[in-house]
């Protein structure tokens, strides 16, 4: 029986083995009081860390397969955003990205993560650039954006900010989190991805929870990736080449406003860590060990 005519909880039932056994969960209490639900896996000792955030509709969880074959000559630190998962919401309706970046502080302060190379994924992007602007200037030593969101807080966004704003609440509330999660894969995925990578898609999106998802549309609405450029540390940007959530060619140019390096994912929509996981660890992977003079293995 192959991918195309198996069920869903068949399809899930080897990547759910995956998460508990090798790519664990675990809760983080946090001096403020709140919590981060985290997974974790790979290398230690002087291996390199890198910090994964994930988009509006996903989860920890969401990089699995990539934080595994990345684990094989990392230290991968994946993070539930506030409001996801078990991780404590933000406090108010409307966090902005700078809170998203104090609370990611003052998680790795906890950890003890003195150097990381921080992927963003998505709206992730906008939390890794609010970061690595400010509190994370000294800690990130690069900043690795796929398919990045660039926001609607510029003031020419105005108009088309407060339609997201109002399409987003009213999808959610139309239709619950069960209903976005069925037509999420639809636009997250190319036409090509299997139904294994349909299935992980549509389950990390099925257990969103609806408060932490409606700050985080504000943060999506309020937030502007430009505002961001000109930090300290090396950026370079990826993109699905088959991605219509953010395009190659609006990536493209977000690479372009911060000098960085552009490359395309062959065969990936937006949500290539599902869908082109080897290719998303292979960029990570390169992407931390540039900085330490280690050689990668093909």
């Amino acid at each position: 029986m192959d991918a195309a005519t198996r069920t869903a909880d068949d399809l899930l039932q080897a990547p759910l083995a995956l998460l508990d056994s090798r790519f664990p969960q675990r809760i983080v209490t946090l001096p403020s009081g709140a919590c981060v639900a985290l997974r974790e896996c790979g290398a230690r000792g002087d291996a390199p860390t890198v910090v994964l955030l994930h988009g509006i509709s996903s989860g920890a969880a969401s990089w699995l397969q990539a934080a595994l074959l990345a684990g094989e000559q990392l230290h991968v630190i994946a993070w539930d955003a506030p409001g996801y998962g078990e991780s404590t919401p933000l406090p108010g309706d409307a966090p902005l990205d700078a809170d998203y970046a104090a609370r990611l502080h003052e998680l790795l302060l906890v950890l003890d993560v003195r150097h990381c190379v921080l992927v963003g994924h998505s709206l992730g992007a906008l939390m890794a650039c609010a970061y690595a602007r400010d509190l994370g200037a000294e800690r990130v030593t690069r900043v690795v954006l796929i398919s990045p969101a660039g926001g609607y807080g510029a003031v020419a966004q105005a108009v088309t900010s407060a339609r997201v704003r109002g399409e987003r609440r009213d999808a959610l509330q139309t239709l619950g989190v069960d209903g976005l999660a069925e037509r999420i894969p639809q636009r997250l995925l190319s036409p090509a991805a299997n139904s294994a990578a349909r299935a992980w898609v549509r389950w990390n999106a099925a257990n969103l929870q609806p408060a932490g998802y409606l700050q985080a549309v504000e943060l999506l609405c309020q937030s502007d990736l430009g505002k961001s450029r000109g930090v300290a540390m090396p950026v370079e940007v990826h993109c699905g080449d088959a991605d219509v959530v953010t395009p190659p060619v609006a990536c493209r140019g977000w690479a372009d406003l911060y000098a960085a390096p552009f490359d395309l994912i062959k065969g990936a929509g937006h949500a290539s860590p599902v869908e082109q996981p080897e290719a998303v660890a292979r960029l990570i992977t390169r992407a931390a060990l540039q900085l330490t003079g280690a050689k990668q293995h093909e």
